[in-house]
């Protein structure tokens, strides 16, 4: 196999070592392993970046071999432009300025960037296999019409100059954040919009979701050399830019010049970010597996945030093996967690997080990100279109890991926490269906609710339908068919019902694409008859805790009909219910003293006052 080299950096050196790439794809005629009718694009960038970090400009030489794997010709091909957005009358400025409940983290702040704090990207040139194209810069998107046709199966190359303008921190991208970091490079190159089977995407960038084409990163970059560099992919040249890890007595290669050339290849991803910062310190964990960690953050940090950084490292391979062992196997032989851009944001084989956190809430941003690398970027689902797939996924998967890894002696489920704020947007009318695009959502509430806190409850109520052994083998089942692909709603429902056998239509439908609410109640019980009425307009299967009177508890489970089956069970499973009765009534077998709904609380039930009943 092809050696590579991975780069570690100590207090501004950089000290390489020998590791294996591992990446198993097949990048061309891409094709899913559960459908012969499956495609995707490919995409080869080269880039060539020369830095200024004095006046954070930067000009950069690109070349794209896309590769059209679909089955139609294209006349015409899309580049984001995402640096763009940051400039006073930009669409992301004017939503944010419009908007019911703007982000804090933007709010006006576009509408008073100065020219040399804005943010730009501007083609110079862009030729297809050598020849001139037209082409135009529309908002954040530049619009290209080819000369002649893409054809079905043909590869193409597109060379581009560009120049580009790094914007204050805002909004995930930027320089001089708030905590001093110089460059959090995100979304800073113009990068092919994906073609799928739906068409072009190519919204305009609002501040919210991304979604690329998968392909190969070989990025050249020339910056101060006093700065420190980290991000996607693995170092080529280390002994340019430090020691070599394996014999630290040679001497430093520096060439005798204001700047170093760093040059990163980053294999089969769908974007590439990097950061930089003349104070970064640099530490690595090597992990038992071969996966090396890295940590870049500032040195000058306050004695509590360095000390939380290093208690960070072992707690972030916890996280690895366990998203691993969960999900699916990480496929790469690095990952950095790196201290910059707004918040947390997760980018390919990498994230950057703000640093000046307390440990908890430093382990909580870096299970989010991490747990990130499975829900978007390995099954690369359309961020823009399906929000909950991505953030709800993450948010599920990183709760559980961390009820496990932080040893919280809380017998309550992990996803439990995020019901209560399904409930207030529900109860406040503002909620909004799954299916609704990102950045069109009515208030940043409502997105916020539906994709991080509606999209966990999806899987969480998911072991309330099928079980949690059902649901953990989906997880896996959904990764083997489609990491490394683009997987939709429909795909995570199909792994589930293909490892439980139960029917799942009616639930993708009623959870995703309809606002419709679970409220299900005691009715009457008499004796030993019990009924149950269906108030809410979403049905369920029903999980049932009888206590007799004479002190014996009795558990039953009610299957819903359309599920064509029942979750695995030591309760006792009764009749089904078909979804168009609005009530359903059962003898139990001594006289009932009290009756209790779903005693988990997994299922999103918006009234709890009538799931329990006593009898006088």
């Amino acid at each position: 196999m092809k050696k590579i080299f991975f780069f570690t950096l100590s207090i501004g050196l950089l000290i390489a070592c020998k590791q294996t790439k591992d990446v198993k794809y097949v990048k061309k005629n891409v094709y899913s392993s559960t459908s012969n009718n499956y495609w995707q694009q490919a995409v080869d960038y080269t880039m060539d970046i020369d830095m200024n970090v004095n006046n954070y400009q930067y000009k950069g030489i690109q070349k794209l071999v896309y590769t059209n794997n679909s089955p139609d010709d294209l006349d015409r091909v899309y580049y984001h432009l995402y640096f763009n957005a940051f400039q006073p009358g930009s669409q992301m400025d004017v939503r944010s300025l419009n908007i019911k409940d703007p982000s804090a983290k933007i709010g006006n702040k576009i509408s008073k960037l100065k020219p040399n704090e804005i943010g730009y990207i501007k083609v110079n040139s862009l030729k297809q296999n050598g020849n001139d194209v037209s082409y135009e810069t529309v908002g954040t998107i530049l619009e290209v019409k080819l000369n002649s046709p893409i054809k079905s199966g043909e590869s193409v190359t597109f060379d581009m100059l560009f120049d580009a303008q790094v914007p204050a921190q805002i909004r995930r991208s930027g320089r001089n954040s708030k905590e001093g970091v110089a460059l959090s490079m995100s979304q800073w190159y113009p990068k092919m919009a994906e073609y799928d089977f739906q068409g072009w995407h190519t919204p305009p960038y609002i501040a919210r979701e991304f979604h690329g084409v998968w392909g190969d990163f070989d990025v050249t970059l020339h910056i101060d050399k006093n700065y420190v560099v980290g991000g996607s992919g693995y170092l080529q040249n280390p002994q340019e830019v430090g020691h070599n890890y394996e014999d630290k007595t040679k001497a430093l290669k520096i060439p005798d010049s204001d700047k170093l050339t760093w040059h990163f290849v980053a294999p089969n991803v769908h974007d590439f970010m990097w950061a930089a910062d003349p104070e970064y310190k640099h530490d690595v964990l090597k992990m038992e597996n071969g996966i090396d960690l890295h940590f870049l953050y500032k040195k000058t940090l306050r004695g509590q945030y360095l000390n939380n950084w290093k208690n960070l490292q072992p707690k972030t391979a916890e996280l690895m093996n366990y998203f691993s062992e969960t999900v699916g196997q990480y496929p790469y032989k690095q990952y950095s967690v790196i201290q910059g851009g707004d918040g947390g944001m997760e980018y390919a084989m990498s994230t950057l997080i703000t640093g000046e956190r307390k440990f908890g809430s430093l382990f909580g941003v870096t299970a989010h990100e991490l747990a990130h690398t499975w829900f978007q970027f390995l099954l690369a689902s359309n961020e823009s279109l399906h929000p909950w797939m991505d953030e709800g996924f993450t948010s599920y998967i990183s709760r559980m890991a961390s009820h496990k890894i932080l040893e919280k002696k809380d017998n309550k489920h992990p996803n439990l926490v995020a019901y209560k704020g399904y409930y207030r947007l529900v109860k406040s009318g503002a909620e909004e269906v799954l299916t609704t695009h990102a950045d069109r959502y009515h208030t940043n509430k409502a997105y916020s609710t539906a994709s991080y806190t509606k999209g966990s409850m999806f899987l969480s109520q998911l072991e309330y339908i099928i079980g949690p052994e059902y649901v953990a083998n989906g997880l896996k089942k959904y990764f083997a068919d489609f990491s490394f692909k683009h997987p939709t709603p429909n795909d995570i429902k199909r792994s589930m019902e293909k490892v439980s056998g139960i029917h799942l239509d009616w639930y993708l439908n009623e959870w995703t694409q309809t606002t419709h609410t679970i409220d299900y109640g005691v009715k009457s019980v008499y004796g030993k008859k019990i009924t149950l009425e269906r108030i809410g307009k979403m049905p369920m299967p029903i999980d049932l805790e009888v206590t007799y009177t004479d002190g014996s508890k009795e558990n039953f489970n009610i299957p819903l009909r359309m599920m064509r089956g029942a979750k695995p069970t030591t309760a006792t499973i009764i009749e089904d219910w078909g979804w168009a009765y609005p009530t359903y009534s059962f003898d139990a077998s001594k006289t009932v003293k009290s009756v209790i709904i779903d005693k988990s609380k997994l299922m999103a039930d918006i009234n709890a006052e009538n799931n329990t009943y006593k009898v006088n």
